[in-house]
C-alpha cells in the first residue's frame, strides 16, 4: 500500500513545486515507484518533468470534473520510476465547478484510490492557496510536507497553515499528519536564516527535516530544460541535498 504525501504551503514563492519535482524524482531514483499528481493550475510540475502541456489530451481536471479514470491518464516520464498525472490551465476552472458537486472535498481522494496500491509513493503538488483544489489534496493525503523559505514572513504563514491542517483533520481527513518542514533557499551566511530555523525548531520540535535545500542557480535553470535538478546537474549542491532529503524521508518511513 502506497503512501500519499502533499507538498503544500499557502505562501507562494517558497520552492513548493521545485521541492515536489525533485523530491519525487529522488524517490524514483532510489527505486521507489513514484507518482506525481499536479493539481496546481500553473502546471509547473508537469513541465518540470518534461511533459509538453500543449499536447495533453486529459489532465487532472478531467479526473476531478469529468470523472475520467486516473489510471487512464497516468503518464510515464523519461526519469527512473517517475510517473505523473499532468495538469493544464483547464484546472483553473475546477475550483468553481467542484463547488457545485456533492463530493467537492473528496473528489481527488476517490480518483486516486485505485492507484494507491500501484505506487510506493504518491506526491501531490498543491496550488499556493487554500481553495478546493488544495483541500482535495490534503483530504487525499496521509501526510504533509511544508517547504519553508528561511525568511520572517514564512513563520507567519506557517502558523496559518497549521491552523488549516487542524481544520482539515477535524472535518475532512482525521488521519492527516504533518510529515515535516523542509527549509528551502537556505543561505547559512544570513543571520535571519538561522533565526528562522531556531524559531521553527522551538515551536515545532522534531518536525523539521535536518536536510536543508540551498539557494542555487541550477535549481532555477533545471525547469527550463524539463528536468529535475538531480538529472540536470547531478553533482550540484541542490542535487545532493534533494537526494539526502529523500534518504531522510525514507528513513522515517520505517516507523510508518
Amino acid at each position: 500500500m502506497g503512501k500519499t504525501v502533499a507538498i503544500f504551503n499557502q505562501k507562494g514563492g517558497v520552492g513548493k513545486t521545485t521541492t515536489c519535482v525533485n523530491f519525487a524524482a529522488a524517490l524514483g531514483d532510489k527505486g521507489k515507484k513514484t507518482l506525481l499528481v499536479d493539481v496546481d493550475p500553473q502546471g509547473n510540475t508537469t513541465s518540470g518533468v518534461g511533459i509538453d502541456k500543449s499536447i495533453i489530451a486529459n489532465s487532472t481536471y478531467d479526473i476531478l470534473i469529468n470523472k475520467v479514470p486516473a489510471r487512464d491518464i497516468v503518464t510515464a516520464t523519461q526519469f527512473k520510476n517517475l510517473f505523473i498525472l499532468p495538469a493544464t490551465m483547464n484546472l483553473a476552472g475546477a475550483e468553481l465547478e467542484l463547488a457545485e458537486v456533492e463530493d467537492r472535498y473528496t473528489s481527488l481522494k476517490k480518483a486516486l484510490a485505485p492507484l494507491v496500491a500501484d505506487f510506493d509513493y504518491i506526491v501531490i503538488d498543491c496550488p499556493p492557496s487554500l481553495g478546493l483544489l488544495s483541500l482535495n489534496a490534503l483530504t487525499a493525503s496521509d501526510t504533509l510536507i511544508v517547504p519553508l523559505q528561511c525568511e520572517y514572513y514564512a513563520l507567519e504563514g506557517l502558523s496559518q497553515l497549521l491552523s488549516t491542517v487542524r481544520t482539515v483533520k477535524q472535518y475532512y481527513n482525521e488521519h492527516l499528519e504533518l510529515e515535516g518542514v523542509v527549509y528551502t533557499m537556505y543561505d547559512s551566511r544570513l543571520r535571519l536564516t538561522q533565526q528562522v530555523v531556531d524559531e521553527v525548531n522551538k515551536y515545532f520540535p522534531n518536525k523539521a527535516f535536518h536536510t536543508m535545500i540551498p539557494r542555487s542557480v541550477k535549481l532555477a535553470e533545471a525547469p527550463s530544460f524539463g528536468m529535475p535538478v538531480i538529472y540536470y546537474e547531478k553533482y550540484s549542491k541542490p542535487s545532493f541535498a534533494y537526494k539526502k532529503f529523500a534518504d531522510e524521508f525514507l528513513k522515517k518511513q520505517k516507523k510508518w
